[in-house]
């Protein structure tokens, strides 16, 4: 049994309905549903949730914005949540404006509508464990930009991932805790936008042990989660 609870905010009843099901015949724990962003956003107040499933296409405010409002609502907050909900924004969209805008928004994940349920499940455990899940479909966006921030040097603009420069005793740290020759493999696959799971089997080991790479590897790169570790790698040219 999963010990995660998640929220589902999605106008389609249809696909909320099947969303719920799925989920909850593998053990997740569906607290909650709302079909517009703001019951969303009192939902999100009152469950509190450990995970939101957040669709964009909501009829009175698309998701990115109740994704914004609710990360303020949290900072804002007098005293901080015990439970920091994180918010996995669930889309058809991968137009590259509108997958920034999420991520600037303060949304910790991006999944495709098209993904396996596999896949959803898998993003909602990486998302609950505070590490980001970004769809293959859309790293391409996230990477790119890291790549020509790193490029030009230009701080990011509305509806762009805040990029932080890396601090500058970091080809120090690199140097006093390098990276195995099999992290950087898994720090590759990372870059690539692979879960967990299709790195198992790409380098044919378990998911378990993928875990504890990602983990050394976060570590190493002083990464607060998989999204920073990559841009690192491209910045400190571990990785192309």
């Amino acid at each position: 049994m999963e010990d995660i609870r998640i929220t589902l905010i999605e106008d389609h009843d249809l696909t909320r309905v099947g969303m719920r099901t799925a989920l909850q015949q593998r053990g997740f724990n569906v607290i909650g549903e709302a079909a517009n962003a703001t019951d969303g956003l009192k939902l999100l107040e009152t469950a509190k949730p450990d995970v939101a499933i957040v669709d964009i296409g909501l009829p009175d405010m698309d998701g990115i914005e109740l994704t914004r409002r609710f990360k303020q609502m949290q900072a804002d907050a007098a005293e901080p949540a015990t439970v920091a909900t994180k918010v996995l924004i669930l889309t058809l969209q991968d137009n590259d404006d509108v997958v920034l805008a999420a991520f600037a928004a303060g949304a910790d994940s991006y999944c495709m509508k098209d993904v396996s349920l596999d896949s959803l499940a898998e993003a909602l455990r990486v998302t609950h464990s505070g590490n980001a899940w970004i769809d293959p479909a859309i790293a391409r966006v996230v990477l790119h930009q890291a790549r020509q921030s790193a490029a030009d040097g230009a701080s990011s603009e509305s509806k762009t991932v805040s990029i932080h420069a890396t601090e500058p005793e970091y080809d120090q740290i690199i140097e006093a805790y390098p990276l195995t020759e099999r992290e950087l493999e898994v720090l590759q696959l990372i870059v690539d936008g692979c879960s967990n799971a299709a790195i198992a089997e790409k380098l044919y080991i378990t998911v378990g042990t993928v875990k504890t790479h990602v983990r050394n590897i976060l570590n190493k790169l002083c990464a607060d989660d998989r999204t920073q570790a990559a841009v690192r790698a491209l910045r400190s040219g571990l990785v192309g």
